[in-house]
């Protein structure tokens, strides 16, 4: 039986899928029709989200990966290419939050890390499926951001210049690709009901934020085939 959805037989890659925003949004896509390959580092919260993919009569592609591990981001795409010869979206939603600290107190090795999962994964995740994206008639990469980047946050150091860089790095991709087929946007999900947002605000009440589920929207017109948007920073709470 043939696929039906918004995105009815379409490959997409989600990143950070195990728990959060990832995880959401990966639900919705098998939701509207599409084959979700997710990757996280959880194994167990892969496998959770699979079955609540196939319990709502979804399908999905587990891999488990560490994003820091540039070398395993290019087996993906090779593997991508070889079971699928495209990809149609690209949703990268891991995201590492770090340590809210002076800058001066940032500690090297988790510096590094944070740059590593919220910038330079996704230069790879570029470079990797570049070509995969745009093998699809209507390839989409999107990438989520952060309203941090709109000012200077004190103690927000790793985390900040990491979604200010990828900021650029998304929209320098969307200015390359702007003669293609591809489109790359960027979303700002805002304050969601997450465990990395309950880490940054642990005196909040939860239940006064939106749940992930309740944001997916914005992914899915972003996911589409006929979606036009290119080069944008777009709000997922409006």
């Amino acid at each position: 039986m043939a696929a039906t959805g918004r995105l009815a037989d379409r490959i997409a890659l989600v990143t950070g899928a195990s728990r959060g925003i990832g995880a959401a949004v990966a639900r919705r896509f098998a939701g509207e029709g599409a084959h979700v390959v997710a990757t996280a580092r959880t194994v167990g919260g892969l496998e959770e989200l699979d079955d609540r993919i196939r319990k709502a009569g979804g399908s999905a592609t587990l891999v488990p990966l560490d994003l820091a591990d540039g070398a395993a981001i290019d087996r993906l795409g090779q593997a991508l290419f070889e079971r699928f010869g495209r990809l149609d979206v690209l949703a990268a939603c891991a995201g590492d939050l770090g340590t809210l600290t002076p800058v001066a107190h940032i500690k090297p090795p988790e510096w590094e890390r944070v740059l590593a999962i919220n910038l330079s994964a996704n230069y790879r995740l570029i470079r990797g499926l570049d070509s995969l994206l745009r093998a699809s008639a209507s390839g989409r990469a999107i990438f989520v951001t952060s309203g941090v980047t709109e000012r200077a946050h004190a103690y927000w150091g790793s985390y900040a210049v990491s979604k200010a860089g990828l900021e650029m790095l998304a929209l320098l991709y969307a200015a390359e690709t702007r003669q293609s087929q591809l489109r790359v946007n960027l979303v700002n999900p805002g304050a969601v009901r997450t465990a990395m947002r309950a880490k940054a605000y642990p005196g909040e009440d939860p239940n006064s934020l939106p749940a992930p589920d309740d944001i997916t929207e914005v992914f899915v017109e972003l996911a589409e085939a006929a979606c036009t948007r290119h080069g944008d920073i777009v709000a997922a709470q409006r």
